[in-house]
């Protein structure tokens, strides 16, 4: 630890909600510490208290939320007994924090640069010129092109990345020692990401600012930060350097979470990934917080409630037997035959899918050209392929390059200028409502955000039974046999049919939408981004079910995900699209292992950038002591 100490101290912080079923614990003791220059990462699923954590350390938190014991340090300052007019003068100036969205950071009211501007007048009294100029400067320096421009741009005339920019640009404004970023790439482009992961390490390689980062993206965490922390339930469950413990994990919870990843460059047909099991039970009074979904539990932990216990050299682990699940080296994903499909009752047993004869669905150089600021934009140009029975083919792009309009056509939720979709045989290149029923029942579609496709005020029997309705002419007693056997197949229970959407989470209201999307028996699936919303572990028991799904209804699927491993894992085809053209497509495989376009040499580049690489350079000047800082001090 330097002589000045940690930029930051948090020490037994504990924060509560108040609701309406009383007061919810979602901060429990949680201490960590970071130095100048170092980067310290957060992980969890959602609801583990991350970005309560992070908006804490902010003084940010709801009005429902209170801080009810500990303290956080920011250099000597203790800011919990702050008054807001004492927050003012440190956040921004010292602390600031980048949102996971920065269209919510903006004012949409305002030019991006005036945004920037009034940080350096509220905080520094420069005129107005002075600001623009430091402003732009700023613009600059994050990347934007053509910084006296962008300065007078809204921020919807700005892309996702370039949003992103520019809620960094503030943040940064006044050089701060702390930088807080909750999921800054969540929902990015992966070549976007790659650049503003760069441009986090060229800011760390001119300032000695601590960071805390958050993220439930283990490989980016990995690629960014030398020490971790991982949260269950508001507590820290292990801790250490981020090398031992994402490769030799002690901590049960830790290890289900790297088990639930999806490898990089490995196949639905070679590996099965192992999802953690239902959260959904509370532990007992004192008890480990984790045990109702631990594979190690034993007696005592539905008795005792562990402490962060030394585990090795660097590492602390709130595990009784964390010396077991250390033995028990890091996780394997179970190794799959590629054939296994699944009954009503989700029992594996048959063949799988194979690709049969003849195309299921044609696309013959569909075009589609709009109108905007008085030019014409050509978002899809002259696509055309061919995608055979039971299989799966992923659409891959950056944001723009028109995979979500090439899959509206093929849905018939946009009209295209030209050219033609076959399914089966039927030219069916005309809109949704205007195709037979045979034709819609065959294709449907799920989408990234479920909770807006489901009407909230009917309850999930309602909404699965009106899509059978509209579609399927069978009578109510084979509908209701659908139904249940719909319902073990995507593994909810039946006391679901009777919630409404906002009762359910986000992956069981996913798993309700995939439900919706195969009651009919549909031949073609469109999947937009199906798991990008999901924590890892809700992820990996969807892409599993979509395998299953998909092999026992000999069904085929158009994949459209920026997530290019998830892509890799599940796709036997892949295509390629860069500003409304086909650039390459082909076997998964070869696309991956042998790239022949420029452009998707650039995209996977993106990717294997980051896997296994070390964390990103800390700045010269971080001191190298043995005795810097540690997260947490267990005594």
């Amino acid at each position: 630890m330097t002589e000045a100490g940690p930029v930051l101290q948090v020490e037994d912080l504990s924060v509560d909600y108040r609701t309406g079923a009383g007061l919810v614990a979602a901060i429990r003791g949680v201490s960590l510490a970071i130095a100048s220059g170092e980067a310290v990462g957060l992980v969890g699923e959602s609801g583990s208290g991350k970005t309560t954590l992070g908006m804490a350390i902010m003084r940010y938190l709801p009005a429902n939320g209170q801080i009810t014991g500990g303290c956080i340090r920011y250099q000597d300052t203790d800011l919990v007994p702050l008054t807001q007019r004492e927050l003012s003068r440190i956040r921004g100036n010292h602390i600031a924090m980048v949102y996971q969205d920065p269209s919510g950071a903006l004012n949409p009211s305002l030019r991006a640069g005036e945004q920037i501007a009034e940080v350096y007048r509220a905080h520094l009294g420069l005129n107005r010129d002075e600001a623009r100029g430091r402003a732009e400067g700023m613009l600059e320096l994050v990347g934007l092109p053509e910084p006296h421009r962008a300065y007078d741009r809204y921020p919807h005339q700005f892309s996702g990345g370039q949003k992103q920019r520019i809620v960094i640009s503030m943040a940064l404004a006044m050089d701060p020692n702390l930088l807080i970023l909750d999921e800054p790439t969540t929902g990015l482009d992966v070549t976007v990401e790659s650049d503003i992961m760069q441009l986090f390490a060229d800011l760390r390689a001119k300032t000695s600012a601590a960071i805390l980062f958050i993220s439930h993206d283990i490989g980016l965490v990995a690629s960014v930060c030398e020490r971790v922390g991982v949260l269950y339930r508001g507590e820290l469950v292990e801790t250490g350097d981020t090398e031992g413990v994402f490769t030799h994990p002690t901590n049960p919870y830790t290890r289900g979470l790297l088990a639930c990843r999806v490898p990089p460059g490995v196949s639905k047909d070679s590996r099965r990934l192992e999802p953690l099991p239902s959260g959904d039970t509370d532990a007992p009074v004192g008890a480990c917080l984790f045990e109702p979904r631990c594979a190690f539990r034993k007696p005592r932990c539905r008795e005792q409630h562990p402490a962060l216990y030394p585990a090795g050299s660097s590492q602390h682990s709130r595990c009784f037997f964390h010396e077991e699940v250390a033995r028990a080296g890091p996780p394997t994903v179970t190794a799959s035959d590629g054939r296994a499909a699944v009954t009503g009752d989700g029992a594996a047993t048959g063949d799988g899918a194979a690709a049969g004869d003849g195309a299921l669905l044609e696309v013959r150089g569909l075009r589609k050209v709009f109108r905007a600021q008085g030019r014409d934009l050509v978002a899809v140009a002259d696509a055309a392929f061919t995608l055979g029975p039971g299989r799966i083919l992923g659409i891959v792009g950056e944001s723009g390059s028109g995979k979500t309009t090439l899959a509206r056509m093929i849905a018939g939720l946009e009209v295209p200028d030209d050219g033609e979709v076959i399914l089966s045989g039927v030219d069916v290149t005309k809109p949704a409502n205007k195709r037979s029923v045979a034709s819609r029942r065959s294709l449907q579609m799920v989408f990234q955000h479920p909770d807006g496709t489901l009407n909230p005020s009917h309850r999930i029997r309602q909404i699965l039974r009106r899509q059978m309705r509209k579609l399927d002419a069978g009578d109510v007693a084979r509908h209701d046999e659908t139904l249940a056997e719909l319902l073990r197949a995507v593994q909810l229970a039946p006391e679901h049919l009777d919630a409404r959407p906002r009762e359910l989470s986000g992956g069981q209201q996913q798993r309700v939408a995939i439900a919706r999307a195969f009651c009919t028996g549909p031949q073609l699936v469109i999947l937009d981004e199906p798991t990008s919303s999901l924590d890892v572990s809700v992820q990996a028991a969807i892409l599993n079910l979509l395998i299953d799904l998909q092999r026992r209804e000999q069904a085929s699927y158009l994949l459209i995900s920026h997530d290019l491993a998830v892509v890799r894992y599940l796709a036997d085809e892949i295509l390629v699209m860069h500003d409304g053209e086909i650039v390459e497509y082909g076997p998964a495989a070869d696309v991956f292992e042998s790239p022949q376009d420029p452009y998707t040499r650039t995209l996977l580049s993106a990717v294997t950038a980051r896997v296994g690489q070390a964390p990103l350079a800390a700045p010269a000047t971080q001191p190298e002591t043995a005795d810097e800082p540690r997260m947490p001090d267990p005594a």
